[in-house]
């Protein structure tokens, strides 16, 4: 039987593990049930676990039954603050919490990666770990777990690291698209506290008004960013957060912003870690005033190896058809904590197509929205691609 027939069979109960897990959506570091859950689909596997110290990660690891290398398979746990509205049956039963990124199918195809090469165990040449992890949402699960050793569970270094990530819109169901180079971007936020002398609306003259002058380094970041940057080497800015007075006719003592900032390459994301900060003390400075800066490097920007993604979209060819893996042009525009284990090891990322059948892949909402709805009949792809990169690879590895 070929690995996506087997697959396939495994389909119902990974639906089932997909639908318990969005509806009970976890946060942050901290996913107590999912981890349960996970444990309870591993159980009777001959799997080595280790459960993290400080976040709710899993760490389990096949021995297979030839010596050989070892490659790691990721899988992120952890859901979003958002309200679901999408009135799927499984919807979300924890008020302000959503699986509106699909990470649990990215679990529960790990866990069916995990049942499909348990059942090769003999035949691997060499050893894989499964990361199941918590807090890719902007709290750094990727680095808290490379922290406490994920890298290093097999007891010898990684030959490659792999991962998936399902799309609600634009990329049709099913297909795979990667790329070789920058998958996703680095992912910055910049805080500005712009403090001026509060007072009476109708004198100006007579205050330091913090509005005006945020307002203009507002602009200024976005004619900034249109000069300093080559336009194919690309750099984002949007502020999405401003508050600043509490009455039309009191000037007030702050005005406060924050800002994404996104980038496509490590020079640019160095040339904005000095920029940013200095343009913003430069306009305060200017118009005699004070502004408080905080530059917070979030997320580096996420690299696949050229030959890993090469081999990883001629897997997915093999699978599923020549028409089903593609080449993207263009990195994806969020960002992603999977960049800091491919900075230690060679791996790719992979983009897995999960737009409901009969949808406009250009208007469907996308991640992150309220609406996003995500069709779990990619379960078992997901669980057959990342047992064929497996198995490949460390077949690949022992016949160098």
């Amino acid at each position: 039987m070929s690995t996506t027939e087997r697959a396939r069979e495994l389909q119902p109960e990974l639906a089932a593990l997909r639908r318990s897990l969005h509806r009970e959506p976890e946060l942050g570091l901290q996913l107590p049930r999912t981890q349960e859950k996970v444990l309870a689909a591993l159980d009777g596997l001959p799997l080595d676990i280790t459960l993290g110290k400080s976040l709710s990660s899993v760490t389990a690891v096949l021995r297979g039954g030839h010596p050989g290398g070892a490659v790691l398979l990721r899988g992120d746990m952890d859901a979003l603050p958002v309200t679901e509205r999408t009135g799927v049956d499984y919807a979300s039963r924890t008020s302000g919490a959503m699986h509106a990124c699909g990470h649990d199918l990215h679990t529960a195809g790990l866990v069916g990666a995990a049942t499909l090469l348990a059942e090769r165990r003999e035949h691997l040449r060499g050893d894989v770990v499964f990361m199941f992890q918590p807090g890719e949402e902007g709290h750094n699960g990727a680095g808290a777990m490379i922290e406490e050793g994920v890298l290093d569970a097999a007891g010898k270094p990684l030959d490659a690291a792999y991962a998936l990530h399902v799309a609600a819109n634009r990329v049709p169901g099913g297909t795979i698209a990667s790329r070789p180079g920058t998958i996703t971007s680095a992912s910055d936020v910049l805080r500005v506290t712009v403090r001026g002398k509060g007072g009476h609306g109708a004198t100006p003259h007579s205050a330091k008004d913090p509005v005006p002058v945020a307002c203009e380094i507002v602009t200024a970041l976005q004619n900034w960013v249109t000069r300093r940057f080559d336009i194919f080497d690309p750099v984002v800015v949007t502020v999405g957060s401003f508050h600043a007075g509490t009455k039309q006719n009191v000037i007030p003592e702050t005005a406060e912003f924050e800002a994404t900032v996104r980038s496509y390459s490590e020079a640019n994301h160095e040339r904005l870690v000095e920029g940013l900060p200095r343009l913003v003390h430069g306009i305060a400075a200017a118009h005699g005033i004070e502004a408080e800066v905080h530059y917070d490097v979030a997320y580096p920007v996420t690299v696949n190896e050229p030959g890993e993604t090469a081999f990883a979209l001629d897997t997915a060819r093999d699978l599923f058809g020549a028409d089903q893996a593609w080449q993207a042009p263009h990195p994806a525009n969020g960002s992603e904590d999977f960049a800091f284990v491919l900075r230690r090891t060679p791996g790719a990322m992979l983009l897995v197509g999960a737009a409901p059948e009969g949808v406009d892949l250009e208007e469907a909402p996308m991640n992150h929205s309220p609406h996003a709805v995500f069709d779990d009949r990619v379960l078992y792809r997901q669980a057959a691609l990342l047992t064929e990169l497996a198995e490949r690879r460390l077949a690949a590895g022992a016949a160098t």
